[in-house]
Formats: C-alpha cells, sequence, structure tokens
C-alpha cells in the first residue's frame, strides 16, 4: 500500500515542471490522478511517462466551458476527489512601463480567475476531510522587479486560500497554499535568451541563504503535505524557498 492508495488527486498544469512532479509523486504512492493542460503534446508525454493511473484531460482554466467538461470528466473518472491542486499558472515578464492590457487580463484570466473556477467547479466532488492547495509564490510579499501583474495575481490566490478555506471549512475541506521561490523548472530558458537565464539564475542563487534553486520534486512534497498530512491546517501558506523570505 502506497502514502495516497485509493487517492483521487486532480493536478491543474500537471503535464510539466511542479505540475508533473507533484503527479508523479502521486502516482509513485498509489493515486489515480487526472492532469491538466493547454498543450496536448505535453500531456500526452506525461501521460506516458506516469502510466496506467493517471488521466490526462486537455483544458484551459481560463475557460469556464473547459472547467465544467473537466468536472464532467472528473466525475466520470473517480467520483469523489481526496485532493485537489491548483497549479495551474503563466508568469510572463512584465515590465511596469510596457505591460499591455492584453497581458494584463490573460495573466489575470488564467492564474485568478483561473483558480478561482477551478475550485468552483470541482468543490463539488471534494469528499470530507480533503485538501485543496493553491500554487502561490514568493513574489506575493517582495519586490521582484518587472513582476508587478504576476505578483499581484498571486497575491489574490494567496487571499483565496483564506477566504475559500473558511467558505468551505463546513464541509471538513481545507485549503492551503504552497509558495515557491526559485525553483529550476526549466521555464527560464524557454522564455528568455540562455544569457538571460543564466544571469537571472546566478543573480537568483548568490541571493539565497541555501545557495541555491530549489527542484521541482521539493515544491511537490510540500504540496502533499499539506493536501494530506496537515490535518489541522488550513488557510495557511507553506513557503518553499529557501529562506528567501525568512532569513
Amino acid at each position: 500500500m502506497g502514502a495516497y492508495s485509493d487517492k483521487n488527486v486532480v493536478i491543474t498544469g500537471g503535464g510539466s515542471g511542479m505540475g508533473f512532479a507533484l503527479a508523479n509523486l502521486m502516482v509513485d504512492g498509489g493515486a489515480r490522478v487526472v492532469i491538466t493542460g493547454r498543450s496536448q503534446a505535453t500531456l500526452d508525454a506525461a501521460r506516458e511517462r506516469l502510466g496506467k493511473n493517471a488521466v490526462a484531460v486537455r483544458g484551459d482554466v481560463a475557460s469556464l466551458s473547459d472547467l465544467d467538461a473537466l468536472g464532467d470528466r472528473v466525475k466520470g473518472e473517480f467520483g469523489t476527489l481526496e485532493a485537489l491542486f491548483v497549479n495551474a499558472g503563466i508568469s510572463p515578464i512584465t515590465p511596469f512601463a510596457s505591460t499591455t492590457e492584453q497581458a494584463y487580463d490573460e495573466l489575470f484570466a488564467i492564474n485568478v480567475k483561473g483558480a478561482f473556477f477551478t475550485v468552483q467547479k470541482l468543490a463539488p466532488l471534494l469528499s470530507t476531510g480533503a485538501g485543496v492547495v493553491l500554487t502561490t509564490s514568493i513574489a506575493n510579499v517582495v519586490g521582484i522587479p518587472e513582476t508587478s501583474v504576476y505578483a499581484a495575481g498571486k497575491a489574490a490566490l494567496r487571499s483565496m486560500a483564506r477566504t475559500l478555506s473558511r467558505e468551505l471549512l463546513p464541509r471538513g475541506i481545507r485549503v492551503n497554499a504552497v509558495s515557491p521561490g526559485p525553483i529550476d523548472t526549466g521555464i527560464l530558458e524557454s522564455t528568455m535568451t540562455e544569457e538571460a537565464a543564466e544571469q537571472f539564475k546566478a543573480q537568483r542563487v548568490a541571493a539565497n541563504p541555501m545557495q541555491r534553486f530549489g527542484t521541482p520534486d521539493e515544491v511537490a512534497r510540500a504540496a502533499a503535505f499539506l493536501a494530506f498530512d496537515a490535518t489541522y491546517t488550513t488557510g495557511a501558506e507553506f513557503v518553499v524557498d529557501g529562506g528567501a523570505t525568512q532569513l
């Protein structure tokens, strides 16, 4: 028997990075997992690696019709859920002076609206004692240049962890947040030039008390703890940042 045997789990943004690490941890522990994402190719590759206990559902969390379809699929596959990891999001660079309305709206549609309605649509399937974990960021408590829109969205999620926790508590459902600091997911290399990514990483490592980036697996273990083991914790934010915001 694995640590998560007989548990049914949904992970939005589960095809890569921290979401995939979490899906892998859940499946290795015996859980049945639904992962979502916008790229069918990424989902197909993740599903193949995860094996028969994983189901991949393509969809955009900013689309309420896609979330309705996700809810129907999860209900058909699992019936009920023991954990929901609201992890889907984007993290574009948004310099204050040049951020467009389109970029602002897209970021909030995915990172904030998408998270809220993911919980709303799937909440009816959550069993008593279930855990919901939102992925925030240390950007919600420190001023990182060129991230003002992203940081504001993550601060909104931090607030949701409190308010949704209060809303769902009568059903015995806990809502918490995991707040990653610098995590090496490979996303920098896909959004910056190689030189810019190396320079950014070097700066962040030099400023970090642990003198390194974290790994997706380290975030996954923290999120899993909040969902399943932290049974007397709700409305909280668990920081996984190498001490960057604490020391």
